[in-house]
């Protein structure tokens, strides 16, 4: 059992999972100190508050609910989304893209006359139900003669 459970932590996905989300909570502790440090105040002078936004507050009842501590949460994960989307995400689909090159043109598709399964337009044979296609219409006639054999070398 315990040896399962090892193969199963030193799997390589299980790894880069781990490391990956590490070193995201670092990040967002990185980005969260940025947006408390520059941009709450800098929200804060524009708004006309001075000094820390995120002290402020508003109350109901007698119950005070501090809207700027969630003001600076939203920044943070708007900036953090951002970063990951414009750092991570486009240029990776922009590798991927680059790394899949063109894709090959569909081939194109006919409808067996006997079972009506979908092959290729140029096979001889149906593939599902082994039935001669070539030469019937829709299909062309590259197999009316004898067919020749492989050379073997």
């Amino acid at each position: 059992m315990l040896k399962g459970f090892r193969s199963f932590l030193l799997r390589g996905n299980v790894v880069d999972l781990a490391v990956g989300i590490v070193i995201g909570a670092a990040f967002t502790a990185v980005v969260t100190g940025f947006v408390t440090a520059f941009l709450t105040p800098l929200i804060g002078v524009a708004t006309g508050a001075v000094g820390d936004f995120t002290q402020k507050t508003f109350a109901v009842a007698g119950t005070r609910f501090p809207y700027g501590v969630f003001v600076n949460a939203l920044i943070s994960f708007v900036l953090v989304a951002a970063v990951i989307y414009f750092i991570v995400v486009v240029p990776v689909g922009r590798l991927q893209t680059r790394l899949d090159g063109a894709k090959p043109a569909p081939v194109a598709k006919a409808d067996c006359p006997e079972c009506l399964s979908p092959i290729p337009a140029a096979a001889v044979r149906c593939s599902f139900c082994t039935s001669e296609v070539a030469g019937r219409p829709g299909f062309p006639a590259q197999a009316a003669g004898p067919q020749q054999p492989l050379a073997t070398h």
